[in-house]
């Protein structure tokens, strides 16, 4: 049997977590890191686990020492089925990671597009939040990313879906202007278009 719930959580043992449970555990105790059993499930990337735990009433939206919770992570790190989980679950889209960012931002800049569309098809998450560094998630798509298919796609996604092209970086820089610079020519042309 594993050391801890959280041991159990994040190897997949639903099992030695229900056992846990039984014994007394408290679902949403937090370990030396402040992540929950449902996040060290998150981070083992143990959708059954999760979902149990979500389903026994796991908070969804403690966030860990990091500021990490469910949602934030799952979209930062690519996790289609724990992201539409957390969504499913109510998770609050208005939480902040330790940047600042909603969980849009970290998906749009790490050219996950499942996952941005997701979000913006399925949540209420705010397509123009700014984050502590002054860019949004189109920001981010275009500074951040690599000008390749993926990231064309989250522009078009993000523009798409009401992200304002002209909200510029604190050096009042604009989308546009970032993908001229970076000779991003696909962009570049997203974003004429708008």
């Amino acid at each position: 049997m594993a050391r801890t719930i959280h041991d159990a959580a994040q190897a997949g043992h639903t099992d030695e977590v229900i056992r846990y449970i039984a014994q007394g555990s408290r679902l949403n105790e937090q370990d030396a890191l402040g992540r929950t059993a449902l996040m060290a499930a998150v981070h083992g990337n143990k959708i059954d686990t999760a979902r149990m735990l979500v389903d026994a009433g796991a908070d969804i939206n403690l966030q860990d020492a990091r500021l990490d919770n469910t949602l934030l992570y799952a979209s930062a790190e690519g996790m289609y089925d724990m992201v539409e989980l957390a969504i499913t679950a109510g998770a609050n889209t208005r939480l902040t990671n330790r940047f600042g960012g909603t969980a849009l931002i970290p998906a749009a800049d790490r050219g996950h597009v499942n996952i941005v569309e997701l979000l913006l098809t399925r949540s209420d998450v705010d397509v123009n939040h700014i984050n502590n560094l002054g860019w949004t998630a189109l920001l981010e798509a275009v500074i951040l990313g690599d000008g390749g298919v993926r990231h064309q796609e989250i522009v078009a996604l993000l523009l798409r879906y009401g992200a304002d092209p002209k909200i510029a970086d604190r050096d009042g820089i604009t989308p546009l202007a970032h993908a001229r610079k970076l000779q991003y020519t696909e962009m570049e042309r997203l974003l004429t278009q708008v």
